[in-house]
């Protein structure tokens, strides 16, 4: 299941999802995905799915068989002691896994959990992610469950946050240094001509080599396939007899092979900002090129109708006037009052930042003000929210890392340079503002030390009990398209849509979006087939 190229993710509770661009490293943007649930950033067939189940969602708690060869890791009791974080309500544990499914008596790595103490003792679990690929779900349960999910939801269930294999607690993938990794976000490298395709190359190759060299055997198998297993084996250690999951952005990419692998054992599954699994990875990429020129287009539209906008003229004059802006950032790159450069790729990183959430559309307009003076200092400070740095130059995660390793194990991607040359110029014709940025993906992959052990295909999982998948009208990160295809391929899927602005839904849609989740997920009610919010 391929991921955009595109951002990182600051957690749902800083509300604009961090899809933090880590372009340095490649010269071209990542795209990535993850959880919004609204505020500043500061804080952080195309029908009804055929077949969808109606009526309300069954029971819960009946057991589950354990897969053949993984009883003793079904069998483990996690030791819940109060988190390190010593912030809130929560305990964390965690549990083993086998590093290799396919060779359950072989090396095990451990995963990291967390869980709320507001719902009764015996209560069930809700799994929660919030994206990425590579986001912390125990630092989004510690930092913003009150962003993320409702007062009922609390009280109905113990709510879980997990980091999936190889991301922050749960043996993590490890590349660059702290200031390895500020070095390549300040490097500019131009793949468009013969001479820097070549550099982005070495530079991949350069970064794939740390990657392999720092990080032990998990690397190989961080896939989704292999974190959905997991999913299940929480789901058994937790004593739930199915899998309740609330998953956002890339999550919806766990939660769709967590169902498609395990069917029977899905009970009330909400997917928020749904990923197409069917997409291959320069499809994922030219669909999110489209939507967030829209999305800027958008924004120019808000900024013009108010106050102390930079722009003038027509929202599209408006848009013109900020592909010039780039244009000179890429001639000759910002510097910021810390001293530090900002080529063009970390500008667009900080550009796109706010645009996972209208809610933050005023900071994007600050920020452009801003550069357009000289000062790129608010631009990188949404550029270092995406990349996980911490006003003290550290790094508080690898989501960067993780991202690039998941992606290159969860698909093959093309990197001849015929092939790059014609996708950058489709991006280009997609999206005229960013759309060169997102280009040369195939590149990266290309040279990672392990092969892909997936490729792109639709889901299914036949028998499964109702499966919600939210898709929001205006969200630029996992293009509205992308939910009614995966609700209609799957065939309990149950389509619900948000005629809003921004990424993600729930938390931030308001009680039409907010009363269909909770129906679902506290008292079981499945939502109307093709509900429309406004």
């Amino acid at each position: 299941m391929p991921e955009s190229r595109l951002p990182a993710d600051p957690s749902p509770a800083q509300s604009t999802p961090r899809r933090a661009v880590t372009a340095a490293v490649f010269a071209a943007v990542l795209l990535l995905t993850g959880c919004s649930a609204g505020g500043d950033p500061a804080q952080e067939g195309t029908g009804p799915a055929s077949g969808a189940a109606s009526g309300p969602a069954p029971a819960t708690g009946e057991a589950a068989a354990v897969p053949a060869g993984l009883e003793e890791y079904y069998a483990q009791s996690p030791d819940w002691q109060s988190c390190e974080q010593g912030a809130g309500d929560f305990e964390c544990a965690t549990v083993q896994a086998p590093l290799d499914y396919a060779d359950p008596d072989g090396e095990s790595i451990e995963l990291a959990l967390v869980r709320s103490g507001g719902a009764q003792d015996g209560a069930e679990h809700l799994l929660l992610n919030p994206g990425g690929p590579g986001a912390s779900g125990v630092d989004m349960v510690v930092d913003s469950l009150d962003f993320v999910v409702s007062e009922a939801v609390q009280e109905h269930y113990s709510v879980v946050g997990f980091d999936p294999r190889g991301v922050s607690r749960s043996t993590p993938v490890a590349c660059l240094s702290d200031e390895e990794m500020d070095a390549a976000r300040e490097e500019h490298l131009d793949p468009s001509t013969d001479e820097g395709l070549e550099q982005v190359r070495a530079s991949a190759r350069e970064y794939a080599q740390a990657c392999d060299e720092n990080t032990g055997e998990v690397l190989g198998h961080m896939d989704t396939d292999s974190a959905a297993r997991d999913m299940d084996l929480m789901r058994g250690v937790l004593g739930d007899g199915r899998l309740n999951y609330l998953g956002f952005s890339y999550g919806t990419s766990l939660g769709a092979s967590y169902a498609e692998q395990f069917p029977q054992n899905v009970g009330r599954m909400v997917l928020d900002g749904a990923m197409d699994p069917s997409l291959d990875e320069f499809e994922v990429t030219l669909g999110q090129a489209t939507a967030f020129e829209q999305a800027i287009t958008s924004w120019a539209e808000f900024c013009l109708a108010g106050e102390d906008c930079p722009l003038t003229g027509t929202a599209e004059e408006g848009v013109q006037q900020v592909r010039d802006l780039l244009e000179q950032v890429e001639a000759s790159p910002l510097t910021s009052t810390d001293g530090r450069q900002v080529p063009a790729a970390t500008f667009v990183a900080g550009l796109i930042t706010p645009l996972y959430a209208d809610e933050n559309w005023p900071l994007l307009t600050q920020a452009v003000s801003d550069a357009m003076e000289g000062n790129p200092d608010v631009m990188l400070y949404l550029a270092d929210l995406n990349a996980g740095r911490d006003e003290d130059g550290t790094y508080s995660t690898n989501i960067n890392d993780a991202f690039t390793a998941i992606n290159c194990l969860d698909a093959s991607a093309p990197s001849d340079t015929e092939t790059l040359r014609a996708q950058a110029q489709q991006l280009d014709e997609a999206s005229p503002t960013i759309g060169r940025f997102l280009a040369y993906a195939g590149a990266s992959c290309a040279e990672w030390p392990e092969e892909p052990v997936d490729e792109p295909a639709p889901a299914s999982a036949p028998g499964a009990a109702p499966i919600v998948v939210i898709g929001t009208q205006g969200d630029p990160a996992t293009p509205y398209e992308w939910a009614p295809a995966l609700a209609d391929q799957l065939e309990s899927g149950v389509l619900v849509s948000w005629d809003g602005q921004g990424h993600t839904a729930y938390g931030r849609a308001g009680d039409c979006i907010g009363n269909a989740v909770d129906g679902y997920l506290v008292d079981g009610t499945v939502p109307e087939d093709g509900l429309e919010c406004s």
